[in-house]
């Protein structure tokens, strides 16, 4: 029976994405909220609606709800969607150190996720880290361009990325947030 449920639930998602207005937000915000109130407190769900949320520009009430669906436990990729989420989220609400720290625990969990090096490249850059958001993106390119002219200087790539790194490591060696 579970498998069903879980089932039905992609199905119920994958439709209030299909009907999706990223123009206007309130009608996938409803969808989801009932989606919810069926379930209250279910990781999945309340995901969902801060994802409604965050598309909506509504960062803050966004906040709440992928806090409350880390804590009731999401795993897989859908912890890592809401990790990324939550991480850019909190960088446009201006707490880029928290922001960091978010991205940083993806990249833990996520080692192999671009959008995940991707994003946390802009929160570095964000928290005036612009080194270490350069280097980031710098192994990222060294990491997945596979074109023979960026093949060519790979190891000039990656030099560079680790002295940038240590530059940034010197700055923030202090930092709580480093």
């Amino acid at each position: 029976m579970r498998d069903e449920d879980e089932l039905e639930l992609e199905r119920a998602i994958a439709r209030g994405y299909a009907e999706r207005d990223r123009e206007n937000m309130a009608p996938t915000i409803a969808y989801f909220r009932g989606l919810l109130q069926q379930h209250p407190g279910d990781a999945r769900r309340l995901y969902e609606v801060g994802g409604a949320h965050d598309t909506a520009g509504e960062e803050q009430i966004a906040r709440g709800y992928y806090e409350e669906a880390l804590a009731a436990g999401l795993a897989g990729d859908v912890l890592r969607r809401c990790l990324l989420q939550y991480g850019s989220t909190l960088r446009n609400l201006g707490l880029f150190d928290e922001s960091v720290d978010t991205l940083e625990r993806a990249r833990r969990e996520f080692p192999d996720s671009d959008s995940v090096r991707l994003f946390h490249a802009l929160s570095l850059h964000a928290a005036s880290r612009s080194d270490a958001a350069v280097a980031e993106l710098l192994r990222l390119a060294a990491d997945r361009i596979a074109t023979p002219d960026v093949e060519r200087y790979e190891a000039a790539l990656r030099g560079n990325a680790a002295y940038l790194a240590g530059l940034d490591e010197e700055r923030h060696s202090g930092d709580v947030h480093s």
